[in-house]
């Protein structure tokens, strides 16, 4: 089961890796990004900085709700990872209950996208217009479990609450 889906363009970097991991107390990742799935230097890197310990699966956006969903998976915690909002609605889409919440944490900002016109929800997350429509659908599938939440000591803050802002 994936305890939560962090949407973030960096993927694992070190406040994944050292404090959203054992805050969640996951023993496995799954980073769900095509770019990663295909290319075998960004899956070494990502697993150099996986900590040790801790079990990381890399797969395309397609078939990571496979692994999801594997009745074996049914009761581990796992903490999953995708770089945009519309992977992160493809697999709420084809994981249903297997996965708890979402976290829109770092969204275009890191994404290499500079020339594209983007849509400001807060200092972290600014959307295309595909990632923003994939945002209105998912707050619309999750409600509150659809939040943004940079740090685990900091407030949960609804993506519905952000989007009726705009």
């Amino acid at each position: 089961m994936i305890v939560q889906i962090r949407v973030d363009d960096r993927l694992i970097h070190g406040q994944v890796a050292l404090v959203w991991s054992k805050e969640l107390s996951t023993p496995g990742i799954i980073v769900a990004d095509d770019d990663a799935a295909n290319k075998e230097t960004v899956k070494m890197t990502l697993k150099m900085a996986c900590p040790p310990g801790i079990k990381l699966i890399v797969k395309s956006v397609k078939d990571a709700p496979g692994v999801i969903n594997d009745p074996r998976a049914k009761d581990m915690r796992i903490f999953g990872l995708t770089k945009t909002v519309t992977a992160a609605l493809e697999l709420v889409k084809a994981c249903g209950d297997n996965v708890q919440e979402v976290n829109l944490a770092n969204c275009g900002i890191f994404d290499g996208k500079l020339n594209v016109e983007k849509t400001t929800l807060n200092k972290t997350v600014r959307l295309t217009s595909e990632q923003l429509e994939a945002s209105k659908e998912l707050a619309e599938l999750m409600g509150d479990k659809f939040f943004n939440q940079l740090i685990p000591q900091s407030a949960k803050t609804p993506i519905s609450e952000l989007l009726k802002k705009l």
